[in-house]
């Protein structure tokens, strides 16, 4: 199992308060920078699929991705925070407690640590349309229903993707998304709703604010 450095940080890899039986969206991301794309999805899935809370997951760095211009997690936590003041939002760097280099593992341990809550793994269309080169993605989606969030740009690519194909018949009905937090998995749901253009590679190479 593929670990990083441990990386303790008081009031930023803390794991939020939660009680049994909440449904709880996890919203997983670099989030370098933040930006209100990122608020819209965040609260938009709030609303749609009817959840408790909904916790940003800022990670140590993405796999798939180069760090080279990785801002630190201390500033990217307090950026997210900043941007998602929403009293049902908690934004967490929590994975680097922990050393979690993949979302599989984040998964795993707060299934098995937190397993009277009910998890929803939220992600954008664009993720979908690449989640078959994740680390043990059939694993993901065996663990946790997902959510998918409209995309500029994706949603033409989503139902040719490799995951939509393999996942189809699991696929629930957007209008019974309010209750996907019930559904055994896998399930997942494609969402549609407001979009925004924003990106955080584009704000980070025209240097404009988020």
């Amino acid at each position: 199992m593929t670990h990083r450095p441990i990386l303790r940080l008081p009031g930023i890899t803390e794991l939020p308060p939660s009680g049994a039986g909440m449904r709880i969206g996890l919203f997983g991301g670099s989030f370098n920078p933040p930006h209100q794309g990122h608020r819209l999805v965040a609260e938009q899935t709030l609303q749609k699929l009817g959840l408790d809370a909904l916790w940003i997951l800022v990670t140590p760095g993405n796999p798939l991705k180069t760090h080279a211009d990785l801002a630190p997690l201390a500033d990217r936590v307090l950026a997210t925070r900043a941007v998602m003041d929403h009293p049902r939002i908690r934004v967490t760097g929590f994975e680097a407690a922990h050393g979690f280099t993949y979302s599989w593992q984040t998964i795993m341990f707060l299934k098995k640590t937190l397993r009277d809550r009910r998890f929803v793994w939220i992600m954008g269309a664009d993720n979908l349309v690449d989640f078959h080169h994740w680390e043990r993605w059939t694993d993901i989606a065996a663990m946790l229903p997902i959510a998918v969030y409209v995309r500029p740009g994706a949603a033409r690519r989503v139902p040719a993707s490799r995951a939509a194909v393999t996942l189809a018949k699991y696929r629930v009905d957007e209008a019974d998304a309010g209750r996907l937090a019930f559904y055994p998995a896998p399930a997942w749901t494609y969402l549609h709703g407001v979009t925004s253009p924003l990106s955080s590679s584009a704000i980070r190479a025209d240097g404009q604010r988020p």
